[in-house]
């Protein structure tokens, strides 16, 4: 028995199975690649669910979070320290728009947080109803869940006690059917992320904006998962020019130290008031050290055009392949979608590759990798995602591939880091 199969095993009689098995057991990660406990190398262009920002071991990460930790590691809600008020000023900085911030510990949370200030909202006005989108996906606590537009996940907990329509996502008719002076907030992602990566129509944010402000209604963008360079900017409602009144951020904000953020402008902000809401851990030095570390390192290595230029490189090498139909999103946030549902087959084949990815839908597998990753780790990928779709069985008749330039085969690894012992060519 493998060291892998060893601790997996102990994995499944200790931990509950709301996971089921995870396939890999990572021991370690440098740069873009990650070696599982039998040394097994692996390229991750998942990034923990868009959470690594930097990557694995980035020494400005590391040294930002070891200060830290040595200085002060938790000083709860109780009192203050620098490292909270620096990041509340570069969020707002980098928002670019007048307002207060709320530090807590997750997505979810920023999600839970943002609910209640919608509630106030509503509460003040008169107003009971939530307005969010199919499909959606805000988390898994009970508030958050409630507006959760995934009925797969959200329905075995019901009834949640919320009064929540769901609309279309991208149906600017429905939404406008749907608000009127009864709705104290419209809650949607600028991408829907879990749903297999699939943007907002043009246009769309922007209406919902005008919509919402004619009616007295908040607008709240969860940009969890869409926030921080997942689409090559710091915001994704940045590029339709828009001010919504609360915003949502956790994932790549903190690099993989656990951390959430609400923004909201001073108006929705002024509803928390002394003793509403609070969190023991929110704001906490190390995890506040370790995003205003990812700050300066993306603004310092330029890592938006990093990856908007390697976006560009990627959809010209998947969409010459007639099995990839789509590839939806921006920068290297992205889902690519297959003419036929083999994504999981697809996905757990390139881990035997060496590459690490993930199906969200039976025919789309999302990246979400480091925004670091070189073009030759991702010239690697697109070999390797071809090569699987090469090898998998398919449901149906397909068209021969098109004959495909050599790229640079990398093995996936990074270029800090050799392939570890037991580790795939």
């Amino acid at each position: 028995m493998s060291y892998s199969e060893e601790i997996k095993a102990r994995y499944a009689k200790a931990l509950m199975g709301n996971y089921g098995l995870p396939p890999v057991a990572i021991r370690e990660g440098e740069g873009r690649t990650v070696t599982d406990v039998d040394g097994n190398a692996y390229l991750d262009m998942i990034g923990g669910i868009a959470v690594s920002s930097l990557g694995h071991n980035h020494p400005a990460l590391v040294e930002a979070v070891s200060v830290q930790a040595a200085r002060l590691a938790h000083t709860s809600n109780l009192f203050l320290h620098e490292k909270e008020v620096e990041l509340a000023e570069k969020l707002l900085d980098l928002w670019g728009n007048p307002g207060r911030v709320f530090l807590c510990n997750s997505g979810t949370e920023a999600n839970e947080a943002a609910l209640k200030i919608a509630l106030l909202h509503g509460k003040a006005e008169g107003r009971t109803r939530i307005v969010a989108t199919e499909n959606g996906f805000h988390g898994r606590t009970l508030g958050a869940l409630s507006i959760t537009g995934k009925a797969a996940i959200r329905e075995p907990f019901e009834p949640l006690g919320r009064d929540v329509v769901f609309v279309p996502y991208g149906d600017l008719d429905a939404l406008k059917a749907a608000v009127d002076d009864s709705v104290a907030a419209v809650f949607f992602e600028p991408t829907q992320g879990e749903t297999g990566v699939i943007p907002a129509p043009a246009g769309y944010l922007k209406a919902a904006r005008e919509l919402t402000a004619e009616n007295g209604t908040l607008l709240i963008l969860d940009e969890i998962q869409s926030g921080f360079g997942r689409t090559g900017a710091w915001f994704a409602h940045h590029a339709e020019g828009i001010v919504p009144d609360v915003v949502t951020l956790a994932k790549g904000l903190g690099g993989g130290v656990p951390i959430g953020a609400v923004l909201a402008t001073e108006e929705a902000a002024a509803l928390f008031t002394k003793g509403v809401h609070g969190s023991t851990f929110g704001g906490n030095p190390i995890a506040c050290a370790a995003s205003l570390a990812v700050i300066d390192t993306i603004e310092r290595e330029h890592l938006f055009e990093n990856v908007l230029a390697l976006g560009e490189h990627l959809d010209a090498r998947l969409l010459a392949d007639p099995r990839v139909t789509e590839v939806r999103g921006q920068a290297l946030w992205r889902g690519i979608n297959l003419a036929e549902p083999v994504a999981g087959a697809v996905v757990e084949h390139l881990i035997g590759l060496g590459v690490l990815a993930n199906a969200p839908r039976p025919d789309t597998v999302r990246i979400a990798p480091p925004l670091t990753i070189t073009r030759p780790e991702l010239d690697a990928f697109c070999d390797k995602l071809i090569a699987s779709l090469d090898a998998v069985p398919h449901p149906s008749p397909r068209p021969p591939a098109p004959l495909r330039d050599a790229s640079p085969q990398t093995g996936g690894a990074s270029p800090h880091k050799p392939h570890g012992p037991g580790g795939r060519p």
